[in-house]
């Protein structure tokens, strides 16, 4: 029986589906899918379109309602939400270090991993749909940075199932490798390292300071995790959200304590950075980071390690050379290096199984360029400027794919603006979809 549960102003409801760990073979293995359904509060039995939420990632899980929160305020004025636990994540069933090593060794676990990018979640949603709307109900779709890339894969999959699609920050390139997402990901990058230290000149010499120790004394984390240089520059991942250069300030104000051996990085500090690097609330994340890119009609090679291959190409992200030459030390973005599962206990179990996933080739297409050439779904999409994310011409190129596709850039908002804007990124995407803009 479904549990329901109520808070102030909502409803909630969980559901749990049997889906096939492999779609090619549904008779075989199952696994399970959970997904929470959210009314607003006097509406239980209200015959309500339903809203698909997918949420970003990969490898995270949908967010957790405090009542009428964030967007679902808006949403929730005329849909029936169901947030999805993509598989893996949150109470779907788990893939992570403690559970994966029930499916044998590295090799059966990546070969398990291969049924987790958006081909397969896009399954999943189509089998949910069919049993709560029937065969032939449609539902709306609004995909987040990842989940933008999955309503793309459903678009081209299963666009019989969808009455409108809603995409913020999550238009991807339909015919870029790996490698050339990240070859386009490291310049956003450091135009984001410029802006912070622009915002913050003083960081300049503390993020030095720190890197010049870290480059003789690497720091234990308060988990057990190594905190490296590397380690260190991947907190430029908060470069990306509204408020992340703020974050990252006021974390580096907290650097240092004076104990009894003198001038030693603090636990607060060191709190703060395990809580923004660990992997350990998402480690799909890291594990399927980068075969999210792979598609065997672009490049039928394996994605190996592209955002490390990549960096190599991009000499001022080099830290111990920033610290030779006096100049800034630039932090990393959105990108998984090797490195972390070597420096992040959550990962350490896995990094045979992420090698063999970085080593994998042949991955299946995720679109359908000549379905979403003819696409009649209408589709409105929110285009961040300079989106440290997603690379903005690759949205936009994307857009031009497919037909009726209407896009708002805008630099109002950075890639997190769906969840901070109060409902107004989803007022005007539904506005939009819907012809009234």
């Amino acid at each position: 029986m479904s549990v329901v549960i109520r808070q102030p102003g909502v409803v909630l409801t969980d559901h749990l589906f049997q889906v096939p760990l492999d779609h090619a073979a549904p008779q075989g293995e199952q696994i399970e899918v959970y997904a929470r359904e959210v009314v607003a509060a006097g509406q239980e039995r209200t015959e309500l379109p339903w809203l698909l939420y997918l949420q970003g990632g990969p490898g995270g899980r949908a967010g957790r309602p405090l009542g009428r929160d964030s967007w679902l305020d808006r949403a929730l004025e005329e849909y029936r939400v169901l947030l999805l636990d993509q598989r893996g994540t949150g109470r779907s069933t788990p893939a992570t270090r403690q559970s994966l090593p029930l499916r044998g060794g590295a090799a059966e676990q990546a070969a398990y991993l291969a049924h987790f990018r958006a081909d397969s979640i896009v399954r999943d949603a189509e089998l949910i749909r069919r049993q709560l709307l029937g065969d032939q109900g449609r539902w709306s779709l609004l995909g987040q940075s990842f989940g933008g890339f999955c309503t793309l894969t459903y678009l081209s999959l299963a666009p019989e199932g969808l009455r409108e699609a809603l995409v913020t920050g999550g238009l991807p390139g339909l015919r870029s490798s790996a490698a050339d997402v990240y070859r386009a990901a490291y310049p956003r990058v450091a135009r984001k390292n410029s802006a912070h230290y622009d915002r913050y000149p003083q960081d300049v010499e503390a993020v030095r300071r720190i890197v010049e120790h870290l480059a003789t004394a690497p720091a234990r984390l308060p988990a057990g995790g190594l905190l490296t240089v590397e380690a260190f520059q991947a907190l430029g991942l908060l470069l990306g959200s509204g408020n992340g250069s703020d974050v990252l300030h006021y974390l580096l104000e907290d650097a240092w304590i004076r104990g009894g051996a003198g001038l030693e990085l603090s636990d607060t500090f060191l709190g703060g950075v395990e809580s923004k690097l660990s992997f350990a609330d998402g480690p799909l994340y890291a594990v399927l980071h980068e075969s999210i890119y792979g598609q065997r009609s672009v490049d039928p090679g394996a994605t190996g390690w592209a955002a490390e291959r990549v960096r190599k190409e991009f000499a001022d992200f080099d830290a111990a050379q920033a610290l030779a030459d006096g100049t800034p030390v630039r932090f990393t973005g959105e990108m998984i290096y090797p490195w972390m599962f070597e420096t992040d206990p959550a990962l350490r179990p896995l990094r045979q199984t992420a090698e063999l996933l970085a080593q994998h080739t042949e991955w299946a297409d995720l679109y359908a360029p000549q379905v979403l050439a003819a696409n009649e779904v209408p589709v409105a999409a929110a285009v961040y400027h300079d989106d440290m994310y997603v690379d903005t011409a690759d949205s936009l190129a994307t857009a031009d794919a497919v037909r009726g596709l209407r896009t708002w850039v805008t630099n109002e908002w950075e890639h997190d603006g769906l969840r901070v804007s109060g409902g107004q990124v989803l007022e005007r995407l539904i506005r939009m979809a819907r012809g009234q803009l």
